[in-house]
């Protein structure tokens, strides 16, 4: 069979399977095995599929209509057709970790944990929290254990003091971006503004989209700069650094938190809020529906986000059919021009609890080998003849509006996949109504824009040892009330006043030590992080 052929068979086998799976939501339960006739014409009950939890990012966009992240339409399908009965476990996005660690430290933390953050995973390991897993994989796995042969640049990623504590899938060249700066065309054009370039003429733009009326609705009420999850990391990008990332300087590792590009960073974000030119309750709008509603109805100029807001995108075209959200450039700092985050090759890394009995271990490679065959399919493109025909390889859209209320949520129910997505597809891929082929165009404009400037990775991944993952678990929440007290504190706290708080707390937990750990581990293995 091939390529384009195996993958309508799985698309055909998935709208029969979705439409039986609705049925016996309806009737009675989805998950339920049914019973097979036996060679000897007497009916024979199947083994019982064993249940495993998994966790899953809550990014609050399941329509109440479809259910709910722990229930609906496609966790119904994955219980009807994988070998395993699955209970997905919701942590919010922008607390993953804390929610996470929660429920580790009561012990009801799910059978798998996965997070994007390769430094979290190797702190669950050194907490022993999670369970190496190489004898597993041999013992229990085909289709990952092949994956991994074919896909050997994942393992060091996955490995932590030469033992595997995690699985993985490669990223598609689309999610190596992850951020993305967008601006208002018709904002710029209406106050007669260029497309800003430096830090200043950032600031310059932000202010006239506070004072100009850009909306032209008479009132000062413009919010120029809307917040997401990544803004805080976007603002850290444009000066070279991030809050949980190593880099070198004068040939020695230093902490991304604790530099002086990093104070920079927190000046300019506080600058940002002083001036009003971001919304004074972001902190505490922890999932950024508000910053979100700020864009979508037209109150805000600038979104510093994903490279991908399609979803923002569409919503703010139905309110304000004229509106030009296009993306932007990074700007340069004093510091030169930098590209904002870029993931390194893993996807999701899933770890398997350390509690976990070999059961459900074996369960839980059978259901990563489904999903890696043939499950993820349907759950990053949906049902055929329904929300996607195909031309050729190309998935194209049948109705945006359809496959962005009942399948673009079930993105990360596939925790392993093979997909592949190529830039050029995305007009293909759209569906042919003019919003969305304008937005398929800026999509790839915006990927071409987030690949084309390079990020700083001084060193391919970061340092994991004890001694730091220890001292960053407790680090981690102190500095981030440090900074919002920055950010948020006035003339009564300034960045250089959070840098020596955050250089003093660094120091009163042991980070004197950790330096100098690192920067031996740094000189031992140098010549394999390049």
């Amino acid at each position: 069979m091939n390529r384009l052929s195996r993958k309508k068979g799985i698309a055909l086998a998935v709208t029969a399977c979705l439409t039986a799976s609705m049925l016996a939501a309806c009737g009675g339960n989805a998950a339920e095995p049914q019973a097979s006739a036996s060679p000897g014409g007497t009916a024979a009950s199947p083994a019982p599929k064993k249940e495993i939890s998994i966790s899953m990012f809550d990014r609050g966009t399941v329509a109440a209509e479809e259910g709910s992240y722990e229930s609906n339409r496609w966790t119904k399908w994955i219980n009807e057709n994988g070998p395993a009965i699955v209970k997905w476990i919701p942590v919010p996005r922008n607390e993953a970790q804390t929610k996470l660690n929660t429920l580790i430290a009561s012990g009801s933390a799910p059978d798998l944990i996965w997070e994007f953050d390769r430094g979290y995973i190797a702190q669950l390991a050194n907490q022993g929290a999670i369970q190496p897993i190489d004898a597993y994989i041999e013992k229990y796995s085909t289709s990952y254990k092949q994956y991994l042969k074919d896909n050997p640049e994942l393992k060091s990623y996955l490995t932590f003091d030469g033992k595997m504590y995690a699985v993985s899938s490669v990223r598609m060249i689309s999610s190596v971006a992850n951020h993305g700066i967008w601006i208002r065309q018709d904002w710029l054009d209406k106050l007669n503004l260029k497309m800003p370039t430096t830090q200043e003429e950032f600031l310059e733009v932000a202010r006239k989209f506070k004072t100009g009326d850009p909306d032209g609705n008479g009132k000062a009420d413009t919010v120029p700069i809307a917040f997401h999850g990544n803004s805080a990391s976007v603002l850290r990008a444009f000066f070279g650094t991030h809050e949980n990332q190593w880099f070198l300087e004068n040939g020695k590792l230093e902490f991304g938190r604790l530099s002086n590009r990093y104070m920079d960073s927190l000046a300019f974000q506080k600058q940002l809020f002083d001036e009003g030119l971001i919304d004074k309750e972001y902190i505490t709008d922890k999932s950024f529906q508000r910053s979100k509603q700020f864009l979508t109805t037209g109150q805000a100029g600038i979104y510093l986000a994903s490279w991908n807001v399609e979803n923002e995108f569409m919503d703010l075209k139905k309110n304000l059919p004229d509106s030009n959200l296009v993306p932007m450039e990074p700007f340069s700092t004093k510091y030169g021009k930098y590209g904002l985050y870029q993931e390194t090759p893993p996807n999701i890394l899933t770890a398997f609890n350390a509690n976990m009995k070999e059961d459900k271990i074996e369960a839980a490679f059978k259901f990563l080998d489904w999903m890696l065959d043939t499950g993820w399919m349907p759950l990053k493109y949906g049902e055929e003849n329904v929300h996607v025909k195909y031309e050729g390889e190309i998935p194209q859209t049948i109705d945006a509006e359809k496959l962005r209320k009942e399948v673009s949520y079930a993105n990360e129910y596939a925790i392993v996949s093979k997909q592949i997505i190529k830039p050029e597809w995305y007009p293909a891929m759209a569906a042919k109504d003019a919003v969305s082929q304008e937005y398929a165009k800026k999509k790839g404009d915006s990927l071409q824009i987030a690949l084309k400037n390079k990020y700083r990775r001084d060193i391919a991944y970061s340092p994991t040892m004890p001694e730091l993952t220890q001292l960053l678990a407790t680090f981690a929440p102190i500095a981030q009330q440090i900074e919002a007290k920055v950010v948020t504190g006035g003339a009564s706290m300034t960045a250089q006043t959070g840098m020596d708080e955050l250089h003093k707390e660094w120091k009163r937990l042991g980070g004197e030590n950790v330096d100098k750990i690192v920067n031996d581990w740094y000189q031992q293995n140098k010549d394999q992080l390049k």
